[in-house]
């Protein structure tokens, strides 16, 4: 996934629902800055257990929250594995509060409303990429075809 949303050192990557934060810590790795929000506090201190014995605790922040109430706008990524059903929920607050260029890329699942800009196939999973577009473009790109 952060190969194919070409995260680097520059980035500062969201993970909406991130678990066990292997993807925020795998993101501070590669030099870019990380934040991990999951609902679950065990997970929340799993995450922070992991990235302390990954050597990346200045890097990351995990917090024990909601997604959809965390302000999610200084990302330039954010990662979701979600169904479909939270996707689409999430996708108007996406809208609203990243930057125009901000990438967003999924594991297995897509929004109904938004043609993801790029597919990738890989060992029986698909991820799917996409670019929030300019505010002002009148730009039909987050419709579906």
């Amino acid at each position: 996934m952060l190969k194919f949303a070409q995260v680097g050192p520059n980035d500062v990557l969201y993970d909406l629902g991130c678990g066990d934060g292997r993807i925020v810590i795998s993101a501070a790795r590669l030099g870019a800055r990380g934040v991990g929000i999951d609902i679950t506090p065990e997970r929340i201190k799993e995450s922070n257990e992991n990235a302390k014995a990954a050597g990346v605790t200045e890097r990351v922040k995990f917090i024990n929250s909601d997604f959809f109430q965390v302000d999610v706008s200084p990302a330039t990524v954010v990662a979701l594995y979600l169904l479909p059903v939270t996707m689409d929920k999430l996708l108007p607050k996406l809208q609203r509060e990243l930057k125009p260029g901000t990438r967003i890329v999924s594991h297995n699942y897509q929004f109904s409303e938004w043609k993801p800009d790029k597919e990738m196939h890989l060992d029986g999973r698909i991820l799917y990429l996409w670019t929030v577009p300019p505010r002002d473009s009148g730009s039909n790109s987050q419709k579906k075809n």
